[in-house]
């Protein structure tokens, strides 16, 4: 494997998550991740500057997971009301798994989404604008009529929030709350608050 090879940069985030498994996050440093690739340390400095920012590219990579996860429900065929409940409770489970199926990593995910602000910002856009262009098919398909999207996709992720952010997440499992049900019931509620056959004001 060559230091220019075109998936360089993702070994380097698959043995960095590895070592945070093994080690924890504070245990983790470049030198160890250098060494378990079988590198000199300054390789890595090639396409990092920081065991920060390899972290944060850690996080930056879940989130676009998370998108990738979510824009399968965007793009598939089928109502709009089941593709929007699909989304948002794929996106519960996958936090809800990584929680119980990888905590060193979903507690590093944690902490940088609470330090780096532009990262969340970006992954809200990103996941706004799927859930916009659900609810524009939706509109299409004449299944929901909303005057203004970008409100109502913004409501949509305000609402589920609770449900898909890992502190959340991590909060309710350590109360042993499940979830589920609560995030069905917001889905229904949301979808009937859309849904074009809703009676106009003052019927």
């Amino acid at each position: 494997m060559t230091n220019d090879a075109p998936d360089h940069r993702d070994r380097i985030l698959d043995i960095a998550a590895e070592q945070v498994r093994r080690f924890g996050e504070a245990k983790t440093n470049v030198v160890d991740i250098a060494k378990a690739m079988g590198l000199s340390h300054s390789a890595i400095y090639r396409h990092f500057r920081s065991k920060a920012d390899i972290f944060d590219a850690l996080a930056a990579r879940t989130m676009a997971e998370e998108a990738d996860l979510a824009a399968r429900f965007a793009k598939t065929d089928g109502s709009a009301a089941k593709r929007l409940r699909g989304l948002v409770v794929a996106l519960h489970r996958s936090k809800r798994a990584k929680l119980g199926d990888d905590p060193e990593i979903h507690g590093l995910y944690r902490r940088i989404i609470a330090e780096r602000p532009d990262l969340v910002a970006d992954y809200a856009q990103r996941m706004t604008a799927l859930v916009r262009q659900v609810l524009e098919d939706g509109i299409a398909r004449g299944e929901f009529r909303i005057g203004d999207l970008d409100v109502a996709a913004g409501v949509v992720r305000d609402a589920v929030t609770v449900f898909v952010h890992p502190a959340h997440v991590e909060q309710a499992v350590v109360a042993g709350l499940d979830m589920e049900p609560r995030l069905h019931a917001v889905v229904d509620s949301l979808v009937s608050a859309f849904a074009a056959t809703r009676p106009h004001p003052g019927q």
